[in-house]
């Protein structure tokens, strides 16, 4: 079994930031992406930051405000959010996709950390 620890979130102001972090653990024999979606109220779950393979995606949105960063070591990514806008705010879901010891790829979400950005 994996499990995912999400950390961070909370209220900030415009233009303030925050920083959020995953750490996955359990089976995991190679991680093949890892990263945050969010979902806003009213609105579908998209994509925020992502490493997959060697290469990182940011959604065009939060390029230039936003940094997504991972420890290997410890199965950990963490993603710097600066300059947050209002429409910034929404649930932030860590998301896994793994191959794990019995050689099976499976995808996994964490529970979800909120993020609201307000004045």
């Amino acid at each position: 079994q994996v499990q995912l620890v999400e950390s961070g979130g909370g209220l900030v102001q415009p233009g303030g930031s925050l920083r959020l972090s995953c750490t996955a653990s359990g089976t995991i024999s190679r991680i093949i992406a890892m990263g945050w979606y969010r979902q806003a109220p009213g609105k579908e779950r998209e994509l925020v930051a992502i490493f997959s393979g060697q290469s990182t995606n940011y959604a065009d949105s939060v390029k230039g405000r936003f940094t997504i960063s991972r420890d290997n070591t410890q199965n950990t990514v963490s993603l710097q959010m600066s300059t947050l806008k209002p429409e910034d705010t929404g649930v932030y879901c860590c998301y896994l996709d793994v191959v794990q010891w019995n050689n099976g790829r499976y995808q996994y979400w964490g529970q979800g950390t909120q993020v609201t950005v307000s004045s």
